[in-house]
């Protein structure tokens, strides 16, 4: 690792650039030590030409200073949103950040850090900015560090991760929306002058009603393959706080964080409070290319085993709920191996005693196996699982708590709540109080013993399906710092979990995707998009997920939800990681074969799938047929998956779809795949095509109302 310092000094002016593959964040440090954003956008190819751009915006006047800054303060000169707030020891409410210095360490050839210091010249107050940007995907993560060392303690307002500034002619944000079963619902609209912002306050599961992912387009909305559009998103699983303000110069300024509600955090002096990383990538060739710029990132640096393999699954839950036993579970198990998929998971149900676990109503927070379920406990199963040739997982909800629980009633204290306030539940449940260190061993001590007990179990569903109500914790003297400690108590029990138990593949589930972030998804390798699991409603959800994270990292079950047929579900769900919940024993001979030889395709393409580029060719919400595709990085091999969207009278792909990534000077033969037995493809199956063809004429794969969904694999003629 060695130190190198990137930057131009002229006209008493230093230029301090954070550059990508493509693209740059210019900072200035001016001659009064002011630091602001003086470029953002497709890098120029003279470093030195920065020092030109002041002389280019001929905008109204700037009064203070700071609306460009690259960390706005506020009580003194700045009349903006502010990024940082604090009171001062003596009771002061001003602060201003001046440049102190700044170095860049190149991590390896990829990755660089660039860290910025920031003091007030009159507190002992300091703030550094740290830039850590990954050359080949285009991704830049910005953080802070605060720290000071007055007299006394520093109450902390506010205290945003990153600043940015955006110069164009208008601005479109693409933003999501949801509830339980409607997750990633996008709205685009144009920001006008002001603030808008998108925010939680849930405390848990933050992302339920609106996630903290969003996209800019500059000068108009972007498309898939045209535009200038800036993804953004911050990597925490709390409360979190996006202003994005369009001032009276006409820039949008982005201020990104956790959120200050109810959070004032008091910072000892010598004490050093660190932000979660806001992620951004940006591009000047649309949508489609910043979110490949973004999932090549995901699995090279950030989601657990990126580059890895997946266990494909049969779930008990809809075949099951609450009901089963010992027996039922072995004949399921011997259906996983029919069925041909890799584990056995077994989900909510098999635990608790005094209040035995046969609804949602008890027993959450008692973790030992319930004795008349499993009298002969879950290492059983396991065995079981080992006997049948597969692998066994099981369910988990360790943050919560039902009130009629053992646990409960032992540890009343453990349990968030206010003392003197009626209880208000949330799918008749409450929330474990994760700052407090005991409810954090404990937590950690029910997948630790699961583990302890059965050194074979293979996977691990995290759920987490309640939200904060009556926030109290009865182990903090400080309450204003509660939502913070739960996040950091909640990191830390995963932290101990994967040093334990680095490699076991866990899924990040939250009643669907209320906890779905870059922070929570460095300890799991998937996640649960939604429990809406009909087919139509999901392709929307993950063509939307997609855009973000990548496809090996999207749970997709193959369930009885929705009037489709088998094909269309199982078509459906091999989007991104495949697994099953259906009532194997129920099939008839033929769904049976047609689940095997989909299993079967499905493991011969799913390197293309997991970890190939991904193509969003024609949108569910434009066209009647949707249709996505994979390519693998050499190009000689992809996917594409296509489903009617729409029941009107002849919809159907009357043209052909215009397919992407393909090597326009080789030869690619196209075979459909997924055929339910006894149908035939009408596809010229075998049929040579050069890849300029398939990209500028495109290909039909004739879905209509008797072929509702069609996959088909192109492989390069050699």
């Amino acid at each position: 690792m060695g130190q190198v310092i990137i930057s131009v000094t002229s006209f008493a002016q230093t230029i301090i650039p954070v550059q990508t593959q493509h693209n740059a964040l210019v900072i200035a440090a001016e001659k009064d030590k002011d630091i602001r954003i003086i470029f953002f956008g497709k890098k120029l190819a003279d470093i030195n030409e920065y020092k030109l751009l002041q002389g280019a915006y001929k905008q109204t006047e700037e009064y203070t200073g700071l609306a460009s800054s690259v960390y706005t303060p506020s009580g003194s000169r700045n009349l903006l949103e502010p990024a940082i707030t604090v009171t001062h020891a003596d009771g002061n409410n001003s602060l201003d950040l001046r440049y102190v210095s700044h170095r860049q360490i190149k991590v390896d050839d990829n990755v660089s850090i660039l860290s910025i210091l920031l003091k007030d010249p009159v507190y002992d107050f300091q703030v550094t900015l740290f830039y850590k940007s990954y050359f080949r995907e285009d991704v830049v993560e910005q953080w802070s560090e605060i720290k000071h060392g007055e007299k006394d303690k520093v109450i902390l307002q506010k205290y945003a991760s990153a600043n940015l500034h955006i110069k164009a002619k208008s601005y479109w944000l693409n933003q999501y929306h949801g509830d339980w079963a409607k997750e990633m619902q996008p709205e685009e609209s144009r920001l006008t002058h002001g603030i808008k912002t998108l925010d939680s306050k849930l405390g848990t599961r933050a992302n339920l009603f609106q996630p903290s992912v969003f996209m800019i387009s500059l000068d108009k909305p972007a498309t898939e393959e045209e535009g200038n559009v800036l993804y953004g998103a911050l990597e925490y699983s709390g409360n979190f706080k996006i202003d994005l303000e369009v001032d009276y110069q006409d820039n949008l300024r982005i201020i990104a964080g956790i959120n200050n509600y109810a959070s004032p955090y008091t910072l000892k002096p010598g004490e050093t409070f660190t932000t979660p990383a806001f992620l951004y990538t940006f591009s000047d060739k649309g949508k489609g290319n910043a979110s490949r710029q973004l999932q090549s990132w995901a699995r090279n640096y950030k989601l657990l085993n990126g580059n890895g393999d997946r266990l494909t699954l049969l779930n008990n839950w809809e075949a099951t709920y609450f009901d089963f036993n010992e027996t039922k579970l072995a004949e399921l198990i011997k259906d996983t191996k029919k069925l041909g998929v890799d584990l056995f998971l077994l989900d909510d149900g098999w635990f608790a005693n005094k209040y035995p676990r046969n609804d949602d109503r008890a027993g959450l927070g008692d973790w030992q196996e319930n004795r008349k379920k499993l009298p002969d406990g879950i290492s059983s199963l396991v065995k079981e699982a080992q006997g049948n040739g597969v692998k066994f997982g099981i369910w988990i909800e360790p943050e919560m708590v039902n009130p009629k629980s053992e646990l409960y009633e032992n540890h009343p204290d453990w349990v968030v709540k206010q003392p003197a306030r009626e209880e208000h539940y949330f799918r008749n449940q409450l929330v474990l109080d994760l700052s407090n260190p005991k409810v954090q061993d404990f937590v950690y001590g029910i997948v630790d013993n699961l583990f302890t007990k059965n050194p074979e179990l293979s996977y691990i569903k995290w759920d987490c399906n309640a939200v904060i109500y009556n926030a109290h914790s009865a182990y903090l003297k400080n309450q204003s710092h509660f939502y913070i400690e739960y996040m950091r108590g909640l990191y830390n029990v995963l932290k101990r979990i994967r040093t334990k138990y680095p490699s076991v593949p866990m899924m990040l589930c939250s009643g669907g995707g209320g906890r779905v972030d870059y922070a929570a998804l460095q300890y799991f390798t998937e996640f649960w998009p939604s429990d809406n699991t009909d087919p139509l409603e999901r392709i929307f959800i993950q063509w939307e997920y997609s855009y973000f994270y990548p496809a090996i990292s999207s749970s997709n079950h193959v369930t009885d939800w929705g009037k489709q047929p088998l094909k269309f579900r199982t078509d459906v769900a091999m989007m991104g990681k495949l697994g099953f919940d259906i009532v194997v024993s129920k099939l008839s001979a033929n769904d049976l074969r047609f689940c095997r030889e989909a299993i079967a395709s499905y493991k011969s393409l799913k390197d293309v799938i997991w970890h190939g580029d991904q193509y969003r060719l024609a949108s569910p919400w434009e066209n009647d047929v949707a249709s996505l595709m994979y390519v693998n990085a050499e190009r000689r091999r992809g996917v594409v998956f296509n489903y009617l969207v729409s029941n009107r009278y002849g919809a159907g792909s009357k043209l052909p779809v215009k397919l992407k990534g393909l090597d326009p000077l080789r030869k690619y033969r196209i075979s459909e795949i997924n055929l339910y037995p006894g149908t035939y493809s009408s596809l010229e199956n075998g049929q040579l095509y050069s890849g300029d063809f398939l990209m500028n004429v495109g290909f039909n794969p004739q879905v209509n109302s008797g072929r509702a969904s069609v996959v088909f694999q192109i492989d390069e003629e050699l």
